[in-house]
């Protein structure tokens, strides 16, 4: 059995089941993407060159029925449809169920809730519907992933004397089998020096130049066009410390299979604790 359930900013929702009162009669637009095809052209070439197929904003077209018992409860069902559907609030969550599995999807109302009237549209306790929504990232995404820290042994220097030196590691490998690469949130919990975050299977990595106290957290983000680091101190008040990232930093994206990733810091790392977050991409449902 499918189901699909919107959520609006204000934490209003609509389930659209088998089950009455909301019935979902069509629906056009889970499947794959409409990509915008990239090409370029030289003087003399037969035919062009593909650049690159970005995908465009993804339309989603529902048609829907509202069954009620009474005119009076079918007004309320229609004013309950006009009021969560409301394009004013911006964007709202979509989630589509089958079988167990669930995704979701950021959708903003482009045009609706539509009532036509007349002959086989309405009754005394029936009603047609149709809704138009626009997901401007076309990406289905699963639930949020938390991947929980696993610890490999504390590697120590042999040093005798008053004190030693050490660095822990925690590695873990993290498979995206979606369709896409995928952003990650870190919260990375100190004491440590100068923190760092590794993609050891790309190379890549980010590092920030600054001390993260024992009651602080240092929260990543790297979706495209929100970026950001922050440190948390224990009274929850944050400090920017994007300015103190290492100029060779990058913020990577889980690549498309296995995704070998490392935390460590310069020193003063001993019980940091690190959580990573994301969501898997998909074209479609």
């Amino acid at each position: 059995m499918s189901m699909i359930t919107f959520l609006n900013r204000r934490n209003e929702f609509i389930e659209f089941a088998s089950e009455l009162p909301f019935r979902i009669t069509k629906i056009e637009g889970l499947g794959g993407a409409e990509a915008d095809v990239q090409t370029q052209k030289s003087p003399y070439q037969d035919g062009e060159t593909h650049i690159d197929s970005p995908l465009k904003p993804r339309p989603i077209s529902i048609e829907f029925a509202i069954h009620a018992d009474n005119r009076l409860q079918l007004y309320e069902y229609r004013k309950q449809m006009t009021r969560i559907f409301n394009a004013r609030l911006g964007e709202g969550l979509l989630t589509y169920n089958f079988g167990g599995v669930g995704k979701e999807i950021k959708a903003a109302v482009e045009s609706g809730p539509i009532f036509p009237d007349g002959k086989g549209n309405e009754t005394e306790r029936y009603q047609r519907g149709l809704l138009n929504l626009i997901c401007p990232n076309p990406y289905w995404k699963s639930p949020q992933i938390e991947e929980e820290p696993t610890f490999e042994a504390l590697f120590e220097f042999p040093f005798e004397g008053e004190f030693e030196m050490g660095i822990q590691r925690d590695t873990r490998i993290i498979d995206n089998d979606g369709d896409s690469p995928t952003p990650i949130q870190v919260e990375f919990y100190g004491p440590a020096v100068n923190p760092i975050i590794r993609n050891l299977t790309t190379g890549e990595f980010i590092k920030v130049n600054q001390t993260l106290g024992e009651n602080e957290l240092m929260k990543i983000d790297t979706t495209p066009g929100i970026k950001s680091v922050y440190f948390v101190g224990a009274d929850g008040a944050e400090r920017n410390v994007f300015n103190w990232i290492d100029l060779d930093s990058t913020f990577f994206q889980l690549q498309i299979g296995e995704n070998e990733i490392e935390y460590s810091a310069d020193s003063d790392i001993q019980g940091a604790i690190v959580n990573i977050y994301y969501q898997k991409l998909y074209v479609g449902v």
